[in-house]
């Protein structure tokens, strides 16, 4: 009777998120937090190969290999702001380990936890009346997201994973406190050729409104996303191709402003349709890797068709939507750096460190 009340009471939270798709809050929740991340087009949920950032799109992509290792990322999105976020693993389970595999290839710790912290800083705005007129003084504004994800490997080709979200946000004297939930599942075959991954992200609301209403404090949903992810790799070549469908809740992916024209003889405002097959590859990333059998190194290229459709100028070449990254295993340490295109004049830098403490301790 609990369970049956619980899956009810999260049943009517996911229909009340996907009626509200839109008008959801924290939307920096879907920046990508790595550099891996951002090369892959801003989201993988289907890649487990021991990076740890993938735990943070889907918690089942937690690794037997993400066991005491600590990640390290910054990201350069717009001049005066600041993302950034450290993540840390520890795998825990079975108390005597003879053999990094145990029976039918299971792991010898098949329980995975990592715990992520992510913090987008806007940087120092000037005060301004409604014309624009400087008024003295300056407020910042900020975002801080904390992942706490578990996995369970149930089966030499299944896991499953869920994540807590505490997140908190505060502008200037306006602040807001929220609560979500990750749930995702994750396949592979026995030799990893093929991986997939279903999750459904951001299953949460406010508990602390930005503002009042008669009502008492306006709490809205979080930004729900039900996404599948296809990873498959060329067995004797060192490609890996990735296929991410995002949004699935929802058909409709374009702001308001996006399907309004204006009239070129009246200067009316008027709506126009994007085309069906415009919206369903808005739902799409594609990405393809280089990554020889070692995994001493990856390139990574990607292409994610909403950011172009919502990013691109129409009167200038630009590169929006597009993503390519790289990045190499040093002895105990890994760097990673990718760039994307937000709009001409803006690019997008990440760089990510991750070091494995468990073999600097030896």
């Amino acid at each position: 009777m609990i369970l049956l009340s619980t899956f009810n009471f999260q049943l009517s939270t996911c229909m009340a998120q996907v009626s509200s798709a839109g008008r959801s809050v924290f939307s920096f929740m879907s920046l990508p937090a790595s550099s891996r991340l951002n090369a892959l087009g801003g989201s993988n949920v289907s890649l487990s190969d021991g990076d740890i950032s993938m735990g943070m799109c889907n918690p089942a992509l937690l690794h037997e290999n993400s066991h005491m290792v600590l990640q390290l990322n910054y990201s350069y999105y717009l001049p005066g702001t600041m993302f950034g976020s450290a993540l840390y693993g520890h795998n825990f389970g079975r108390s005597k380990i003879e053999k990094p595999y145990e029976k039918d290839g299971e792991p010898d710790k098949p329980n995975y936890f990592a715990v992520g912290l992510h913090y987008l800083d806007y940087g120092h705005m000037q005060y301004a009346d409604k014309e624009g007129n400087l008024s003295g003084g300056s407020f910042g504004a900020r975002d801080i997201l904390i992942d706490v994800m578990y996995a369970r490997q149930l089966h030499p080709c299944w896991k499953i994973g869920v994540t807590l979200k505490p997140v908190y946000s505060i502008y200037e004297s306006y602040s807001s406190f929220a609560i979500g939930v990750d749930v995702g599942a994750h396949y592979r075959t026995p030799d990893s050729t093929f991986q997939m991954g279903l999750v459904l992200q951001n299953i949460g609301w406010q508990l602390k409104g930005f503002y009042s209403d008669e009502g008492g404090s306006n709490h809205e949903m979080l930004p729900l996303n039900l996404q599948l992810g296809l990873s498959y790799r060329v067995k004797h070549a060192p490609l890996r191709f990735h296929l991410q469908i995002h949004n699935m809740q929802t058909w409709y992916l374009n702001y308001e402003w996006t399907s309004l024209d204006k009239s070129p003889t009246t200067g009316d405002i008027i709506p126009h349709d994007i085309p069906w097959y415009d919206m369903m590859f808005r739902h799409t990333i594609w990405a393809i890797e280089v990554v020889p059998k070692s995994e001493k190194f990856y390139i990574a290229l990607s292409y994610n068709h909403r950011r172009r459709a919502e990013l691109n100028l129409t009167d200038q070449r630009s590169l929006a939507g597009f993503a390519l990254g790289a990045g190499v295993k040093i002895k105990q340490a890994r760097v990673g750096f990718a760039v994307s295109q937000l709009t001409k004049a803006n690019f997008s830098y990440q760089l990510g460190l991750t070091l494995d403490i468990n073999s600097l301790l030896k």
